[in-house]
């Protein structure tokens, strides 16, 4: 299907082959540096390529390589600079660069997943549903001048991040530099991009009145969890609307008064928990604009399923290295996060390519994406040395629907066994143990025979 030199890697990593083909087609080396000439408002291009730079973190990113000197020292020649050239690039490199090459992979990347028959069935018929949460990047190594005399944990930075559920992508992300900022200062950049028919999910920290006012005046809507410093007026008593799989569930009707003195109709709702959340609560109240035609019981289920986004934040935790801890300076620490964003988009594009050939519910509740993202790692990279970067133009002169037939080819060779869940019974209660931490050690061959 594509010529003799892919057919090693078709056959035995296909998943791989996927990935480097939505690579090629949005994120190649010419393509990203003429993105980045447009894009760029105070950087500049001299010796360093922004490819180049962003090559080589992908490589860590990816856990091709462990760290950014790694990866320069594996291509040292062809990078054409020192790794001091490299750093200072990543040092420099503007947020707002950051922030829109992850807004420009979900640009790219979602109508490639339509064509591949990727999307899910939509939580809400009619409605872009968007979950919008923030994260907080760890703290860093003390590498810095700054750093070393201070014992605190050093913040490189935050964002907020809002993702697509139906497309499975990244769409937004709002970075600060500032580790200790309130996640509301971001609000207004949030705000800009609302648009009508939109569905925000969100967390109680978004409850507040110019933020909930501001989308029901775009013609938007939200779901959120209400925080007790939000002021409204009770319009109707609470009224029992039924049982969900997490409790009982009861509405009323309220309005709060935005900025300007208008007022907004809400529908508050209340649900007595079957279990106590994390933190102890075993009542929630959400507010949402959502008319009425979507029972309360809908709702609640909506605002159940925003943990998704909770889930994608472990999941680049834990699959890709999302929070590269030598990098100190905000710009490179951030630069980096939004590269774990772009790079778990195109795992989006992967599973958008096994849900359009093996269904939705098979890949969505099946496939690991542990195993997927080590798949990647361990052959990605063997895959490039094998086979020069020239023979992988093509993809990039293809249509859209030309491309998605390619990847949905590849999805058909896929063994989905090879990434399936590994699921857990229930947890078991943790046995009593004899002795104390300090008691020395034992002999584990003994204990067996005992």
């Amino acid at each position: 299907m594509l010529g003799e030199v892919f057919e090693r890697f078709v056959a035995k990593s296909p998943i791989s082959v996927i990935v480097r083909a939505a690579l090629e087609r949005v994120l190649g080396a010419d393509r990203l540096d003429q993105w980045y000439e447009r894009t760029a408002q105070k950087q500049y291009t001299r010796e360093l390529l922004f490819s180049t730079v962003y090559d080589l973190m992908s490589q860590v990113v990816f856990r091709v390589q462990p760290s950014v000197r790694a990866a320069y020292l594996a291509q040292e020649a062809d990078v054409g600079a020192s790794i001091v050239s490299v750093y200072n690039k990543l040092n420099g490199l503007e947020t707002h660069t950051s922030a829109e090459l992850v807004r420009y992979s979900a640009r790219e990347f979602g109508p490639l997943i339509e064509h591949l028959d990727g999307e899910r069935t939509p939580w809400l018929a009619g409605y872009r549903v968007k979950i919008i949460d923030g994260n907080c990047i760890e703290s860093t190594e003390h590498r810095l001048k700054v750093l070393r005399g201070v014992e605190a944990g050093a913040l490189p930075g935050k964002s907020l991040v809002v993702y697509e559920p139906a497309l499975g992508l990244v769409t937004d992300v709002f970075p600060c530099e500032d580790g200790h900022a309130q996640e509301r200062s971001l609000f207004g950049d949030v705000l800009k991009t609302v648009e009508a028919g939109d569905l925000w999910i969100e967390d109680r920290n978004f409850c507040t009145r110019e933020f909930l006012c501001q989308i029901d005046s775009r013609e938007a809507f939200f779901v959120t969890r209400e925080h007790q410093g939000l002021p409204f007026e009770i319009l109707s008593p609470l009224q029992a609307w039924g049982r969900t799989p997490t409790g009982e569930v009861a509405q009323q009707r309220v309005r709060v008064r935005d900025a300007e003195g208008n007022w907004h109709a809400f529908r508050r709702l209340r649900i007595k928990l079957k279990q106590a959340t994390r933190d102890g609560a075993k009542r929630l109240y959400i507010l949402t604009n959502l008319p009425r035609q979507v029972s309360a019981k809908r709702v609640a289920d909506l605002y159940r399923k925003r943990w998704t986004l909770e889930t994608a934040f472990q999941h680049l935790e834990a699959y890709f290295h999302s929070e590269i801890n030598p990098l100190g300076y905000p710009k490179a620490a951030l630069f980096g996060f939004c590269l774990s964003l772009v790079a778990y988009n195109v795992l989006a594009v992967v599973l958008a390519a096994l849900r359009g050939v093996h269904g939705e519910d098979i890949v969505d509740q099946e496939v690991s994406l542990y195993y997927i993202a080590n798949e990647i790692a361990t052959t990605y990279h063997g895959m490039m040395i094998a086979i020069p970067e020239p023979e992988w133009d093509l993809f990039y002169a293809m249509s859209l629907t030309e491309l998605a037939a390619i990847l949905q080819a590849l999805a058909q060779r896929v063994n989905l066994r090879a990434f399936r869940k590994s699921p857990r019974g229930p947890k078991k209660p943790r046995p009593e143990r004899s002795g104390t931490p300090k008691s020395g050690h034992v002999s584990t061959a003994k204990l067996l025979m005992s």
